[in-house]
């Protein structure tokens, strides 16, 4: 229920200003497109804008807050929206490699201080999480969201909900989340950016929905549909999903945002033949705010006059914007949380997280003969490649307010690290380009060097919004170059850099070491050479599975069985020309140490409805380094009403063990976590055997596994 306050402005305001607050154009300048609206301040003036993107910072911040409240017939403050997707001024890993830490409270601290720093600048919400799951690294958003999984998804998507808006978004140093993109907006055919997606009912509901729902749950003040089409259906203009499942089902009380100039282009899609129709399809959908399309300025006027829409319906969704602003705080404090001097003297106390999540989110895939970490005496090392000394390039995508000159490059964090070594440097080849210096010289220090540390992959350009790929390969030359390279037989680290797994095999059966780096933000250099100096030991696992070929795309670790399983046999479901399976599995990584898994206890082994089963397993580290583990849990119920997944992701935890330690780790797995949609859709747990399955990925080789019965009743 809006207050007297919002009532009383209903009251006063005539139907442009009604709609001026479900108005968003953006200013200066702009990460989500063109800047097609230009200069923002008269519609501020005149109350046609209720809420701007791209703008932050205490001079503009300032500036343009004071237009709306001093020079505006009602006194109606702004909604300062901005990208703040992995990091404001201080830029953490992207989210891809940010959920190989596998760890919610690093998810939530990381939001938390992404939000100190925005709020600092006047930005009151961001546009994030990406709450996509995504199983098409061909996809460029891929790296946007936390990969395949539904369960992390939903983790990682309530984490950073509760990071960005703290307990309450009247508190100091927070901002209001935007979950996207409402929904299935990563199934996009094949791979497409903006490309349609079609469902069947069961994936929608099984899959896509629940991270949405998790974040709902948490808390989340504003949600954005996706572009996308859902099986003909444009999201913008889907009221089955916004209002029935969203709003109804749901009980979702905040902000619909669409996505940047989304409402126009459902002239585009073929739904509607005007602004005037696309503003009704979209208002009536549920959505509220129309972000930087003109359709609902242009478009409701004749819409209403068309009996498209009501004035009540309109009137409602103004209420939502208005409450959303009260619950900001912004009419008793329009410049609320702005600092002095913004984000920039918090930047400071940030920059130890931002290095500590960076170890964290690098995944060691391949470490032959253990030449990591690095040997303690001093070695002359070649530290090649397009991305070795390449400070933009360590941000990633939508890297907020980040700027280059604050990242801290591979080459720069060993140089710093190991002083004691002769570190020589050169490109070689440019990331999709060639380099004016060409190879000699990168080739040359390779040559001489007693370990090359050969650092390749995409640019952050690469991925991201509109930058899908065909292929999973090394852009430009890189392949030949890393060829060439691995031919001088020398020992060769690869840091390979990108926003989704490369189909790269021959690249690990060649190089010593692999870690994947992601963009690891603004602390990359230092944290990868703590990695490779073995300060800390790499602790990353895959939240995607890694194709051998592009071919295999899309793969994951929960698809259901087949019939005809991949055998031997001819009529069976195989590649002719290569192995189903992939070349690391989901939740794969290595550490220094080597750890065992053994003695797996399940109890009880006749759960009902209402229990909770205790899973209790031994590991051991027999190396002799430290390791963090990963321990992931499974289920899998091998006969229902329904097909069910070969494996399902229902928990997970982490130990650090010491070189000789063993250690148990008990995980807690409630009957309930067991229910899934039966024939009807309806979620239930189904009475019968379930099996449970515990490990370091889903390699279901590595797996240890104990069977329980549940029985009938219980609660």
């Amino acid at each position: 229920m809006s207050g007297p306050r919002i009532e009383a402005l209903l009251s006063q305001m005539t139907l442009s200003e009604k709609i001026g607050q479900l108005v968003m154009l953006a200013a200066g300048f702009s990460v989500t497109g063109p800047i097609i609206g230009g200069d923002a301040s008269g519609a501020v003036r005149e109350g046609r804008a209720g809420s701007l993107l791209n703008v932050f910072g205490p001079g503009a911040v300032r500036d343009i807050q004071r237009v709306a409240i001093e020079q505006s017939r009602l006194k109606i403050p702004l909604i300062l929206g901005f990208d703040v997707v992995h990091g404001h001024r201080t830029v953490f890993p992207v989210p891809l490699g940010e959920a190989a830490a596998f760890d919610p409270t690093l998810w939530e601290q990381t939001a938390r201080a992404s939000a100190r720093e925005a709020a600092a600048d006047g930005v009151a919400l961001t546009f994030a999480p990406m709450l996509d799951v995504s199983r098409d690294p061909r996809w460029g958003r891929v790296v946007e969201g936390a990969g395949e999984d539904a369960f992390v998804q939903s983790l990682f998507g309530a984490a950073k909900v509760r990071g960005f808006e703290g307990e309450s978004l009247g508190e100091s140093g927070t901002v209001a989340a935007t979950v996207k993109h409402f929904v299935a907006y990563g199934a996009a055919s094949a791979g497409r950016d903006y490309a349609s997606t079609d469902m069947s009912e069961r994936t929608l509901r099984e899959t896509y929905l629940p991270p949405f729902q998790a974040a709902i749950a948490a808390g989340c003040a504003a949600v954005m549909p996706a572009f996308s089409d859902l099986s003909g259906v444009p999201m913008t203009a889907n009221g089955p999903l916004l209002n029935g499942w969203l709003r109804g089902e749901v009980g979702f009380r905040g902000v619909v945002i669409s996505d940047y100039n989304a409402v126009a282009e459902l002239v585009a899609h073929g739904v509607a033949t005007d602004l005037a129709e696309a503003a009704a399809l979209a208002l009536r959908a549920g959505v509220d705010i129309d972000m930087m399309s003109g359709a609902y300025e242009q478009g409701l006027p004749l819409a209403l006059e068309r009996g498209l829409v009501t004035l009540g319906e309109i009137e409602a969704s103004v209420r939502r914007v208005l409450e959303l602003k009260e619950r900001l705080g912004l009419f008793d404090d329009p410049m609320r949380g702005l600092g002095s001097d913004g984000a920039a003297s918090l930047m400071a106390a940030h920059r130890e997280l931002a290095r500590e999540a960076a170890r964290r989110s690098a995944v060691l895939l391949r470490n032959r003969g253990d030449i990591l970490p690095l040997s303690e005496l001093p070695q002359r090392i070649a530290l090649i490649g397009p991305l070795a000394d390449a400070p933009t390039d360590m941000m990633g995508s939508w890297s907020g307010a980040g700027e280059a000159r604050d990242s801290v490059t591979f080459l720069e964090g060993l140089r710093a690290a190991r002083p004691d070594c002769d570190i020589g440097h050169a490109r070689g080849v440019g990331v999709d380009e060639a380099d004016e210096s060409g190879p000699d010289a990168a080739l040359a220090l390779a040559r001489e060097a007693d370990l090359v540390i050969l650092a390749i992959g995409e640019a952050r350009d690469m991925s991201g919004e509109a930058a899908s790929r065909t292929g999973l390969d090394l852009p430009g030359d890189q392949a030949n170059f890393a060829r060439t390279v691995l031919d001088l037989g020398r020992p060769t680290v690869v840091l390979l850099s990108s926003g989704r797994p490369l189909a790269v095999p021959w690249l690990f059966e060649r190089a010593g070491a692999v870690l994947a780096t992601w963009f690891l933000g603004s602390e990359a250099g230092h944290a990868v050479a703590d990695l490779l100096t073995g300060r800390a030991s790499p602790s990353g696992r895959l939240p995607i599975t890694w194709p051998r070929s592009v071919g295999q795309v899309p793969i994951f670790f929960g698809e259901r069985p087949s019939g005809r399983p991949a055998s031997d046999g001819h009529y069976t479901s195989k590649y002719i020309d290569l192995p189903t399976t992939p070349l690391f599995a989901f939740g794969y990584g290595l550490t220094y140490g080597r750890v065992s898994y053994s003695a797996l206890g399940v109890e009880p082994p006749r759960p009902r409805r209402g229990d909770t089963i205790t899973v209790a397993v031994d590991l051991f580290n027999d190396g002799e380094h430290p390791a963090e583990e990963t321990i992931f849990l499974f289920i899998r119920k091998p006969v229902a009403r329904v097909a069910r997944p070969l494996l399902e992701l229902k928990g997970f935890s982490r130990l650090s063990l010491a070189p000789g330690e063993r250690a148990r780790t008990v995980m807690a797995l409630p009957v309930s976590a067991l229910a899934f949609p039966g024939p009807d859709l309806r979620p239930a747990v189904e009475p019968g055997d379930y099996e449970i399955l515990v490990g370091p990925s889903a390699d279901r080789a590595q797996l240890l596994r104990q069977v329980v019965h549940v029985e009938e009743g219980g609660a």
